[in-house]
C-alpha cells in the first residue's frame, strides 16, 4: 500500500472535486491507517483538522508517540496488538494528543484491514467526542420531537414523494408510515384541493420561500363522516452546500378551532336570522302573508324546501278538540324552495286543503305539540312524510335526506306546522336547527294567531256592515243611481261608513252618506242604528236640517261617537235637491258643459256634539247633472293636502255623460290606494 498514493488521493480530492456536504463532513470524521509496526500510512484532511498534523508531518511516523500521551501508551499498544491479532474491532473514546500539546477526547472506531497482497493494517475512524455527542443529542432530540410531536411531519423529495413520515401524520391520514414511503403526496392527502397543495409545495421548492399556516378542510379516511381542518406549512430542505433535497410539510390539526369558529359563525347567523325574522315576519295582520314571510326567511337559511300548513279548524277560529291519533285537515298557506326542485310538486300548493292520516309526521307534530326530527331520511320514512306514494317518489327523486317538522304554537294552542326538508344542503338537521326552527315558528305563530283573529273579527264587522247597507238601489223617479262600498285595505278594523237611498212620498228620494268615527263591530253597529233612525225620520217628510237635528240628539246618547253625515232630498217635480250637512265632505256637482264644482254648504258640526242647528241649502239639478256624495276615505290621505285631493276628484268628473257605474270605478281607481287606512262609501246620482 503506497503512502504516496494515499496522499496524492487526498490532494486530488481536495483540489479537483467540490466540497462534500454530508453528515461526515459536518462531524469532520477522520480516517487513519497504521501498518503492523504502528506507522501511519493513511492520513485524511479531516485527520489534519482533528489532530493538527499535516499529511507530510504524519505519514510514515509512528502513531503512538505522535498522538498518545505517555501515560496511555501501554494501554493503546495492547489495544493495537489485540485488534491486529484477533480482528475484533474496538469502539470507544480516549484522549488524543493534539499538535498544540493539548489532549482532546476523541471518539474512535478501530478495525483490522487486509489488502490484496495479504498485508494487515489497522484502520481508525475518529471524530471529536464533544461534537459527536452534540450531534447525537441533536439527533435524539429531533427523533423524539418528530416521533412524539402532535404535529404531523413529512419529508418529501423534489418529486413530492414521501421520504419520511412521523406517527402524528399516520394518525391524520390513516396510513402507516411505511405505506407512505415512495408514494406521491396526492395519493394520501384527504384534501379536496390537493392540486392547490401541490402547486404551493412546488412554489416553495422553486423559490425557497416558506408558506405558513395554509388552511385546508377535508374528510380523512379515519373519520369520513365528519369534516376536519388542518393548518399546513411548507419549507424547502437544503443541505449545507445549498443543494435542494426536497420539502418538509408540517400538518397541525385545527379541527376543534375550526368547529368552534364554525359554531360561532352559526350562532351569529342564527341570531341574525332571528333578528331578520323579527323585522320581516308579521308585518301585516294577514295569515297568508305572515306564512309567506316565514317561508321566505326559512329558505334557504334553514332548509331547502319550506312549507307552512295550518289546521283548518284553527284557521276558522273553531275551538280545538283534544288531539287524538286520527287524521287532521291542513290548509297549505305557503311553499318556498331555495332552488328549483321536484320536491315542490310533492307539497300542497298554497290554498289547497289536504287530509293527513294520524301516522304522518306532520300530524304527529301537531298532535304532540313537539318537533319531529328525522336526521337521516330513508326510503321507509318517505311514506310518513309525503301525502301519497306519488309525492313520496318525488321526494326521493329530489334527494330529501333530512326532515324536520315544528309546531306553530300560540297561547298554548297548536295552529299548524312548519315543515322543513333538506335536499342539496349536505348537513342533516341537528338539535341547534330544532331550537332555531322552534324560535322562528313561535314568533310566526303569534303573528298568525293575531292575524286569524283579526281576520275573523274584520270579516264579522264587514259582514255586519254590508248587511246593513242597501243592496243595489232600486229604481227611483227622476234619478239614475250607482253606489260603492270599499273597506279599508291596510287598517286593522272595518270602519262605520254608509250610504242609503230612501224612497219618499210624492216620488221624492232621500240620499244619505255618513261616517261613524271609529272602527270595528261597534262602529258598524252604531252605523246600523243611525241608518235605521235616518229611515224613520225620512218617512216624516221633514226638512233635511231637521232630520240631522234629530240624529244629533240620538248620537249624543251614544257612547263617545262622533258622526259626519250628508242628507239630501231630491224632488223630481221641481228638479231641486235640498241638502243639509253635519261636518261632512261637500258633495260634488258635475254639469254638462260646465266645470265640476263642490257645493258650498253652511259649515256645521258633526252629529253627537249636541245643541247645533243644521241649515238646509237648495240646489238645482238639471237633467244630466251628476251629484256625487262620498265619505272622507275617498279623498283624505296622510301624504297629500286635502285641497289637492278634492281638485283631483273634480278632474275625474270631467265627463258627466259617462255611465255612473264607470264613474264609480274611475273615482275609486283614481283616488284610492291599496294601503289606504279608511273605508269609503260612494253614492252617485244623475238627474233624468
Amino acid at each position: 500500500m503506497a503512502v504516496d498514493s494515499f496522499e496524492a488521493g487526498n490532494e486530488e480530492q481536495g483540489e479537483g472535486l467540490p466540497r462534500p456536504t454530508g453528515l461526515l463532513d459536518v462531524l469532520s470524521v477522520a480516517a487513519v491507517a497504521l501498518d503492523t509496526r504502528g506507522r501511519i500510512v493513511f492520513w485524511t484532511p479531516q485527520a489534519e483538522e482533528l489532530f493538527g498534523y499535516s499529511a507530510q508531518e504524519a505519514l510514515g511516523k509512528p502513531a503512538a508517540p505522535l498522538l498518545v500521551h505517555p501515560e496511555h501508551l501501554q494501554a493503546v499498544m495492547s489495544l493495537f496488538a489485540e485488534v491486529l491479532e484477533t480482528g475484533r474491532g474496538w469502539a470507544g473514546a480516549f484522549p488524543v494528543r493534539h499538535k498544540d500539546g493539548s489532549c482532546r477526547l476523541t471518539e474512535f472506531r478501530t478495525m483490522r484491514l487486509l489488502d490484496d497482497l495479504g498485508d494487515v493494517y489497522a484502520l481508525g475512524i475518529a471524530a471529536d467526542h464533544s461534537l459527536l455527542q452534540r450531534v447525537e443529542t441533536d439527533l435524539a432530540l429531533c427523533e423524539r420531537l418528530i416521533n412524539q410531536s402532535p404535529i404531523g411531519l413529512a419529508l418529501l423529495d423534489p418529486d413530492l414523494r414521501y421520504l419520511l413520515v412521523n406517527p402524528a401524520l399516520e394518525r391524520i391520514d390513516g396510513l402507516r408510515a411505511e405505506d407512505h414511503i415512495g408514494r406521491q403526496l396526492r395519493e394520501t392527502l384527504p384534501f379536496p384541493d390537493v392540486d392547490t397543495v401541490e402547486a404551493a409545495l412546488r412554489q416553495v421548492i422553486t423559490t425557497g420561500t416558506p408558506l405558513l399556516d395554509q388552511f385546508h378542510v377535508g374528510r380523512p379516511p379515519v373519520d369520513p363522516g365528519h369534516e376536519h381542518a388542518w393548518s399546513l406549512s411548507f419549507y424547502r430542505l437544503e443541505d449545507p452546500g445549498g443543494r435542494v433535497l426536497g420539502a418538509a410539510v408540517s400538518v397541525v390539526d385545527v379541527t376543534e378551532r375550526h368547529r368552534a369558529a364554525a359554531e360561532a359563525d352559526r350562532a351569529r347567523r342564527r341570531l341574525a336570522l332571528i333578528a331578520d325574522a323579527s323585522a320581516r315576519v308579521g308585518t301585516a295582520l294577514d295569515v297568508e302573508q305572515t306564512a309567506r314571510e316565514l317561508a321566505e326567511i326559512a329558505a334557504p337559511a334553514l332548509a331547502d324546501v319550506v312549507a307552512v300548513d295550518i289546521l283548518d279548524s284553527a284557521l276558522s277560529c273553531r275551538r280545538m278538540r283534544r288531539p287524538d291519533n286520527g287524521p287532521e285537515i291542513f290548509r297549505a298557506l305557503a311553499l318556498k324552495a331555495a332552488h328549483p326542485t321536484v320536491a315542490v310538486r310533492a307539497a300542497d300548493s298554497p290554498g289547497d286543503v289536504a287530509r293527513y292520516d294520524g301516522d304522518r309526521l306532520v300530524t304527529l307534530c301537531v298532535h304532540t305539540g313537539r318537533p319531529v326530527l328525522l336526521r337521516h331520511v330513508g326510503p321507509h320514512d318517505l311514506p310518513r312524510i309525503a301525502r301519497d306514494a306519488e309525492a313520496g317518489a318525488l321526494l326521493a327523486e329530489a334527494g330529501v335526506h333530512s326532515y324536520l317538522a315544528v309546531p306553530l304554537i300560540a297561547h298554548g294552542e297548536v295552529l299548524g306546522a312548519l315543515d322543513l326538508k333538506r335536499t342539496r344542503t349536505p348537513e342533516p338537521f341537528d338539535e341547534d336547527d330544532v331550537v332555531l326552527a322552534t324560535e322562528l315558528a313561535g314568533r310566526a305563530a303569534v303573528a298568525i294567531d293575531n292575524a286569524r283573529w283579526f281576520q275573523s273579527v274584520r270579516n264579522t264587522a264587514l259582514t255586519l256592515q254590508r248587511s246593513l247597507l242597501p243592496d243595489h238601489p232600486p229604481h227611483h223617479t227622476g234619478l239614475e243611481l250607482a253606489s260603492r262600498y270599499q273597506p279599508a285595505q291596510a287598517t286593522s278594523e272595518v270602519g262605520g261608513d254608509w250610504y242609503d237611498v230612501i224612497p219618499l212620498d210624492q216620488e221624492k228620494t232621500a240620499l244619505v252618506v255618513g261616517d261613524v268615527m271609529g272602527n270595528g263591530i261597534d262602529a258598524a253597529a252604531t252605523m246600523g242604528r243611525l241608518r235605521t233612525a235616518t229611515c224613520a225620520y225620512a218617512d216624516l217628510d221633514l226638512d233635511p236640517g231637521a232630520v240631522l237635528q234629530h240624529l244629533d240628539r240620538i248620537t249624543c246618547d251614544l257612547e263617545h261617537y262622533i258622526v259626519t253625515c250628508l242628507y239630501a232630498v231630491y224632488d223630481p217635480a221641481t228638479g231641486q235637491a235640498c241638502v243639509a250637512n253635519a261636518g261632512h265632505m261637500p258633495p260634488a256637482l258635475a254639469r254638462p258643459g260646465d266645470a265640476p264644482r263642490l257645493l258650498e254648504l253652511p259649515a256645521a258640526a258633526p252629529l253627537g256634539v249636541g245643541g247645533v242647528r243644521f241649515g238646509t241649502t237648495t240646489v238645482e239639478l238639471r237633467p244630466g247633472d251628476v251629484l256625487v256624495l262620498y265619505t272622507d276615505g275617498l279623498v283624505e290621505t296622510r301624504q297629500h293636502a286635502i285641497d289637492d285631493r278634492l281638485n283631483t276628484l273634480l278632474d275625474l268628473l270631467d265627463e258627466p255623460q259617462r255611465p255612473l257605474e264607470e264613474t264609480c270605478d274611475v273615482l275609486l281607481y283614481g283616488l284610492r290606494h291599496p294601503d289606504d287606512h279608511d273605508d269609503v262609501a260612494l253614492l252617485v246620482a244623475r238627474a233624468l
